[in-house]
């Protein structure tokens, strides 16, 4: 992850968990109710950990991550349980959970190295999987008001991109407008995917 978003991130902790979100309910309901009774869940980017207590309390197991460590800390006390930190290139698990829920989050993976963190979500995936994450639709990489890093996805490159990660057996995309940290509106992307369901791919290596 780009280093100068991540230290906006560990410096705005606080007033980034103090803010709510109340747009994204729908598809986070949406999402679990592809998932069976108390399927595992991890969460990248969890922030204050708004959506890890709704998983929990619809009794999903989940795992929440993020990629901060003062926001974990945030986190960790609002949950009352441990929050991992967690950078995306760290991911390393195989066929390990049923769901991945990443909302605006891998938004901020230079466009280089997405399709390699993609890869390694699917990998993380058992077969037939689910995974969402959000973007901010544009047509190149770049920085807000704000100087954080976004990848800014065409519909067409992000296609193009999850193609590139592996095969899923199916892959939904719509698209809507959110209020950002920043107060202005953005044009996002909403990504489910399902992982195919023979599982991983011989072949696939990731840097160390």
């Amino acid at each position: 992850m780009d280093e100068v978003t991540l230290q906006f991130y560990r410096d705005n902790a606080e007033a980034y968990a103090k803010r709510t979100f109340t747009s994204r309910q729908a598809r986070l309901t949406a999402f679990l109710a592809q998932l069976p009774p108390g399927a595992s869940i991890l969460e990248l980017g969890c922030g204050a950990g708004g959506d890890t207590a709704e998983m929990l309390a619809r009794e999903f197991d989940v795992r929440p991550t993020d990629g901060s460590s003062e926001m974990a800390a945030i986190a960790s006390k609002h949950l009352g349980r441990t929050v991992e930190t967690l950078l995306f290139h760290e991911l390393d698990e195989i066929e390990a959970y049923d769901a991945v829920w990443a909302n605006a989050c891998l938004l901020h993976v230079p466009r280089p190295e997405l399709a390699e963190i993609l890869a390694r979500i699917r990998r993380a995936l058992k077969p037939g999987g689910v995974f969402y994450a959000s973007y901010k639709e544009g047509e190149a990489g770049g920085r807000d008001t704000l100087d954080r890093y976004y990848n800014y996805p065409s519909q067409d490159w992000l296609r193009a991109t999850y193609a590139e990660a592996g095969n899923w057996s199916s892959l939904l995309m719509e698209r809507g407008e959110v209020k950002g940290f920043d107060d202005k509106m953005a044009s996002m992307l909403f990504v489910v995917a399902q992982k195919t369901t023979d599982g991983e791919l011989p072949g696939i290596e990731f840097p160390r």
